[in-house]
Formats: structure tokens, sequence, C-alpha cells
């Protein structure tokens, strides 16, 4: 199973290299090579209510980087991924893609990355192949059915799940449905909230494995998470969250 695991990611390297050289040509290269300021948080400060979350964070990503933000349960990691998404508001600060504020830029920011929350985000009534397809097209990303169904095996769902409504599947069953997305996707910058819960050893090692992958080619992943990454210690860096 590793192995075929193995055999499908190259597959999709080589399709998210030749899919995407254009758009990472216009966004991670300049005339001086890669910005070493490609996605940052400045001063960024954050609250649910009149309860202060977070204050006064800033950071860089680089390509090629993980970041890792760790802390204590309602210390703010869910928060903080939704405000580099732009769905929630900080209280002080800005993000900044490619040294302009997402604010500015809106779509032209939203369509260079990839969001997994917490919840798996699917259609209980949809099959696991109906459900990337709709996400897929949502996010304007290739969505043939030998590329979902691939996308599927390489998280170790086999045929013979891909077209059962996804309720009758168990938690980790439906979290690796999800987590295709990735497989999916060659946009740039990935924001994972907890991506390794419900995942058993297997399926956490397909989506390490995917990780690595989409570093390498000079992308970026922002990940709020309880679990050690088993991922090169010069790759991945920690932000800790503290009121």
């Amino acid at each position: 199973m590793y192995e075929t695991s193995g055999d499908v990611e190259k597959t999709f390297a080589n399709r998210t290299t030749l899919k995407s050289s254009t758009l990472r040509q216009f966004f991670f290269f300049g005339p001086s090579g890669i910005s070493p300021n490609m996605f940052q948080t400045v001063a960024l400060s954050g609250s649910r209510g009149e309860r202060q979350l977070f204050s006064d964070v800033s950071v860089t990503v680089k390509p090629g980087t993980l970041l890792a933000v760790v802390g204590e349960n309602g210390s703010g990691k869910t928060s903080f991924l939704r405000m580099l998404c732009g769905l929630l508001s900080p209280d002080k600060g800005m993000i900044l893609w490619q040294e302009k504020d997402i604010r500015q830029l809106k779509e032209l920011y939203t369509a260079q990355l990839t969001y997994i929350g917490h919840l798996n985000g699917i259609k209980d009534e949809l099959t696991p192949v109906e459900n990337l397809n709709v996400s897929a097209c949502l996010a304007g990303d290739e969505s043939s059915g030998e590329i979902v169904q691939k996308a599927l095996e390489a998280v170790g769902l086999g045929r013979s799940v891909h077209r059962l409504p996804t309720r009758v599947l168990s938690q980790g069953q439906k979290r690796r449905v999800a987590l295709a997305r990735l497989w999916l996707s060659t946009r740039p910058l990935w924001l994972l909230d907890e991506p390794f819960a419900s995942l058993d050893t297997a399926a956490t090692s397909y989506l390490t494995q995917r990780l690595q992958v989409h570093l390498s080619s000079g992308g970026m992943v922002v990940v709020a998470t309880h679990q050690e990454i088993a991922l090169p210690t010069d790759s991945v860096q920690y932000l800790r969250l503290t009121r």
C-alpha cells in the first residue's frame, strides 16, 4: 500500500509541476529570485468577544517552509488561521502576501491558497468522488475522473469506497476525503487546521509525504496542530500562541 501511494505521489508531483509552472513563476519568483518575504503577519492581534486570544504576532513564512502553530486549547489557533484566510479580521496588524496587504489583494490572494478547516467540509449525501469533484471545480483545480480517483488512492482509500455515500464512512475515512483535496491543489499556500486529527499511522504518513512534496516544490504551509510533524527540521518553524 505504501509503495502504491508513493507511485501515485510521483504522478501528482509531475502533474503539479507541469500544471502550475506558470503560476509559480509569477507568484514565487521576482527579478532577484524567490521572495524572502513571501507571506508575513505584522503585529497581528486577535480576540473572541472581549477575550484577547493573541497579540503582536509577527512571523514570516518563506517558500519551502511549514509554520506549525501550536498552543493550548482556546489560544486562538483556529482564529489565527481564519485570519490568514481573510475569513476573520484582526483587531490590529496586517497580513502580507508578497509585501502587499491581503485586504487590498482580495481575490488575487485567496486564489493562491487552499484552506482545510478543522471540520471536513464535505457533504454526507455525496460520494467521495462527488465531493472532490465539487471542491475541485470550485477551486479551479483539475477534476477529471482519473485524477480524482488517484487523489483518493493517494490517501489510502480503495476504489471500493469511492462511490459510497460519505455518511457511511468512518471519521478517519471522511478526514482522508477532505485531505485528498491537497493531492489536487496546485496553489502555493496551504492553511490547514488540525489536519492529522482522526488519522491513523498510514494516513499520517501519506499526508506527511504530500506536505514534503509541496514544500520541495517551493510551496508554503501553515498548520495548526497538537502533534509533531515528521519533516526535516530545517523546513519547519514553530509559532506558539499565548495571550
